[in-house]
């Protein structure tokens, strides 16, 4: 017999604006569990979540939670009220393990946010991280996370997951990060027109489930008007249609991928200043930017050194790296914003410039989404130089026709990127440029914008931390890694990750990071520590040391370029074992850390 769910609504009521937000809405929270919370942008994933927290009372219904059960939130908009930062996050811990400050050291290292820091001059970005440290410190029996991906770098998002891994306790997550969630969850709760569907299965699986709950109720509807029957098939399918992986397009990528690697050895076979002299006679407008020996310091801080780039037309290049490496600053440098030290930028031709804004700055809040899109002139958009009506531009982008009218201040945050992204994409443009627009887009928006631009014919450069976006859309990725180590690399993120070599010493404590799992719960206190607990100490360093070798050995081996096409099994075992052996050396590390602190309390008694 299953045990009893630990959280569980029955019933659920509730209105929104004098309207029913949800109605009926059973649901529960199993121990153990790790749970994606999925739908549609507006549907109230956000609201639900606070009604599982307890923060919104249901107008009918009942909301359960197994007596002594601890719950922890990340709230989408966090409010920091503690002087400090650590003070903040330690608020967090239960009231009798309040001077466990190793633990909030440990997690506020990893959230790589000063526990010194003054709450009152946080950013939106360092304030989520101090919120997310509030939230795990604890290790609650239920965490209930919403956007936890927001404002973390890839490193942070890797140390996240592997925590979570962890973890013991049951999780429910909101998040636009598709390779976060197939990662992480094991079951799904979708929300969708009021009503919340269950099922045993992560994200990874979710497409299949939901095409096979729209089928049955496709069928169920057959005696339905026709019109009505269509709007509902539009309503359900729209988003799912678009999330549908269009292998043809994929295909098209890596072909592209595969064009620009035999370009780039063409190009370092012939010689870069060969080459520059040749580009003088090609078509106008066919190079976008080429960078050569760029260097940027500030005073002891360095973002590159001698780093060069070619990028030219239709080209798709990502930028990736740990927060403040210095990713906007070298796109500045690229795109003519910001002069090197050092080296040469050499901008092409023609070129007109489109940017994405992620505070959304150009959207009046008065103005209707139709005036907004036609500037107040009539009914047609003019989309790259075509003419389209409003009404059917804005479908392209999940918008309604009874939405034509509603102010921009009524718009969800993901409605209003959606806008800002169909105004944007509607100007004549060839270099588009979008620093981070994954931050605050929802999953909806992420499958519509992967559509647009991968049917974009002019060039990208897009800095993101979003795996499974990066994957399906760049053709080329540049890794600023910090201390000046800026490479590019033909294909994707995972493309980077097979070719990229053992990572620099400036990389040593995120990769130590990402590896570790959660803080364990400290054991009670002892007088002393068994023999045997004092045999596998003495031990346990030898043995981190062989595996930190092994895993670089690994590493290195698998950063072969061509060792999957002369010997696959070889390549394949090599990175199951590098996986197990980070597992091993993450379990190692913690054993380490609990053994230490028992001697060193049994050493103060």
């Amino acid at each position: 017999m299953a045990p009893p769910p630990l959280l569980s609504l029955r019933d659920v009521r509730l209105t929104f604006g004098g309207k029913p937000l949800f109605e009926g809405v059973t649901a529960w929270i199993g121990r153990g569990d790790k749970t994606c919370l999925v739908g549609r942008n507006g549907s109230g994933k956000s609201t639900l979540l606070k009604v599982l927290a307890g923060e919104i009372l249901p107008d009918s219904g009942e909301r359960f939670v197994q007596p002594g059960t601890r719950i922890a939130v990340l709230p989408q908009d966090p409010v920091i009220g503690e002087a400090t930062v650590a003070a903040y996050v330690a608020a967090g811990l239960p009231a009798d393990e309040r001077d466990q400050m190793f633990r909030v050291e440990t997690v506020l290292d990893a959230l790589q946010i000063g526990g010194g820091r003054e709450s009152a001059i946080l950013s939106g970005g360092e304030a989520r991280r101090a919120a997310l440290a509030r939230a795990l410190v604890s290790e609650p029996d239920v965490l209930l996370l919403d956007e936890p991906t927001n404002h973390l770098d890839l490193p942070t998002i890797l140390w996240l997951e592997q925590w979570l891994a962890a973890y013991g306790g049951a999780m429910v997550a909101i998040s636009h990060d598709r390779r976060f969630l197939e990662t992480v969850s094991k079951q799904t709760l979708w929300l969708e027109r009021g009503v919340v569907r269950r099922a045993e299965v992560g994200f990874a699986r979710f497409t299949d489930w939901q095409e096979e709950v729209l089928a049955a109720e496709e069928a169920s509807l057959a005696r339905m008007d026709n019109r009505l029957r269509q709007e509902l098939h539009w309503m359900a399918r729209g988003v799912t249609a678009r999330r549908k992986r269009n292998m043809g397009r994929l295909r098209a990528v890596h072909a592209l991928r595969a064009e620009r690697s035999e370009r780039t050895s063409a190009f370092l076979a012939a010689g870069r200043q060969a080459q520059l002299a040749a580009e003088s006679g090609e078509v106008s407008g066919r190079l976008v930017i080429e960078a050569e020996g760029l260097t940027k310091r500030f005073g002891e801080r360095v973002i590159c050194e001698n780093f060069a780039t070619r990028i030219l037309r239709g080209d798709r290049v990502g930028l990736i790296g740990p927060n403040g490496a210095g990713k906007s600053t070298l796109l500045k440098m690229l795109t003519g914003q910001l002069a090197p030290d050092a080296g040469t930028v050499r901008l092409g031709t023609n070129l007109e410039i489109a940017a994405f804004d992620q505070h959304r700055t150009i959207l009046d809040p008065e103005r209707s989404v139709w005036d907004t899109l036609t500037d107040g002139r009539g009914d047609e958009v003019w989309v790259r130089g075509q003419p389209r009506h409003v009404v059917g531009y804005m479908k392209d982008f999940l918008f309604t026709e009874a939405q034509a009218r509603t102010p921009v201040r009524a718009l969800s945050g993901g409605e209003r990127n959606r806008l800002l992204l169909a105004k944007l994409l509607a100007k004549p443009s060839n270099l588009l440029i979008l620093d981070e627009p994954t931050n605050d887009l929802d999953i909806d928006t992420l499958d519509l914008l992967e559509e647009v631009l991968a049917e974009y014919d002019g060039t990208l450069l897009l800095v993101s931390h979003d795996r499974d976006f990066l994957d399906r859309l760049v053709t080329s990725v540049i890794a600023v890694e910090g201390q000046g180590d800026v490479t590019e690399y033909d294909g994707g993120f995972t493309d980077y990750l097979r070719q990229r070599p053992p990572r620099p010493e400036a990389l040593a404590k995120a990769a130590k990071a990402a590896a570790a799992p959660a803080p364990a719960k400290p054991a009670p206190p002892r007088t002393r520590m068994s023999y045997n607990e004092t045999r596998e100490l003495e031990r346990l360093p030898g043995k981190i040391a062989d595996l930190e070798i092994e895993i670089a050995r690994l590493e290195s081996e698998v950063s072969d370029p061509g060792l999957y096409a002369r010997d696959a099994a070889r390549f394949n075992a090599a990175v199951a074992r590098a996986e197990a052996a980070r597992a091993e050396l993450a379990t190692a590390e913690d054993r380490w850390l609990e053994l230490e602190a028992k001697r060193e309390e049994a050493s103060a008694k």
